[in-house]
């Protein structure tokens, strides 16, 4: 069963609460000075653009806020143009991680996204949960390699996705988290998908999820082009198309 969204109006705008979500927060969490003012930024990860995480309680939240690409971005470097607040992209990648993690797949916990109307247009942000422990594929690999087994699991892993109709936008190698297993609580290591920005509950399509699967390779060897020394090979990717191809084959 999903949990419910609370919608809450505010002055500039709307949030959406989920289900654990403190209910003091305000519009003003969804800015990194709030927390730098509590001195509760304890790191971020620097992509084109900056993802802040910041300690709450006994955890840790990511924050992060919408950013435009593309040809659009000369024009505006945040603001989108305002449909109806369903159709905000904050919005969508909440309400679908809000589906999939109570439905146990491997996705961040949610927490909330602020809106901020501007006329025609709007600026978002959103907050999740930090998956304890994990790193991306990229960072795991500059280590060292992960063996047989573990390609095979996030190969299954992506099947499960793609089983329940879970279209990523942008499927890469950094958008891939491995959890190592955890003592306390006593879970095993696990692979995560994050950054679910502009993705949708699709109808299964070997079309689109062939497509997923190009693009993930595509960035295994973009960076591996950017450092050589990245643990990847072509075995490794046939051990994850393996893994894939029997769960998909088995549902």
């Amino acid at each position: 069963m999903n949990a419910q969204i609370q919608i809450i109006k505010t002055a500039q705008g709307h949030m959406a609460l989920c289900q654990d979500t403190p209910k003091d927060i305000a519009p003003a969490w969804f800015a990194v000075d709030f927390w730098r003012a509590k001195d509760a930024v304890v790191g971020s990860s620097k992509g084109r653009y900056t993802t802040w995480f910041v300690a709450f309680e006994h955890s840790h939240w990511v924050l992060r806020h919408y950013w435009r690409g593309g040809l659009m971005e000369k024009f505006s470097k945040d603001a989108y143009v305002y449909t109806g607040l369903e159709n905000t992209r904050a919005m969508a990648e909440l309400r679908l991680l809000n589906i999939l993690y109570h439905e146990d797949f491997a996705v961040p916990k949610p927490i909330a996204a602020n809106i901020v109307r501007d006329g025609l247009f709007y600026r978002a942000d959103i907050i999740i949960e930090r998956v304890e422990g994990a790193e991306d594929l990229v960072a795991k690999l500059s280590k060292g390699l992960m063996n047989t087994e573990q390609w095979q699991a996030l190969g299954a892993t992506i099947a499960q996705f793609h089983q329940r109709g879970v279209y990523h936008a942008d499927l890469n190698a950094k958008n891939i988290l491995f959890q190592p297993a955890q003592t306390a609580p006593i879970t095993p290591e696990r692979f995560y998908l994050i950054d679910f920005d502009r993705g949708e509950l699709k109808t299964p399509s070997p079309q689109w999820q062939q497509s997923n699967l190009d693009r993930l390779l595509r960035s295994f060897n973009k960076e591996q082009g950017k450092l050589p020394s990245l643990a990847f090979t072509a075995d490794n990717w046939s051990s994850l198309m393996m893994g894939y191809q029997a769960a998909m084959q088995s549902a």
